[in-house]
């Protein structure tokens, strides 16, 4: 019988092995969470950004889609020698 309990105890679950698994699971969950909310946190000041005014969507347009507001004038400047 005191075997049967030490087993459990160790190896069991629930047991000290198991115990140990688990903490280390928690750990790298915790350190993926941190990571993740961070991120999230960036997109959200982000979004408020966007939400707040025109600026930052301008921005945005600019950036990504090459923008161009009706009375300003497009130059396109190619380095001649990267052909």
């Amino acid at each position: 019988m005191l075997t049967g309990l030490q087993y459990r105890f160790w190896i069991g679950d629930g047991g000290v092995y198991d115990t140990g698994k688990k903490r280390v699971s928690v750990a790298v969950q915790e350190r993926e969470n941190a990571v993740l909310r961070l991120r999230n946190e960036a997109r959200q000041a982000e979004v408020d950004d966007l939400r707040a005014g025109g600026a930052a969507i301008e921005a945005h347009a600019r950036n990504s889609l090459g923008m161009v507001r009706r009375d300003e004038t497009f130059f396109l400047v190619v380095d001649a020698g990267r052909r």
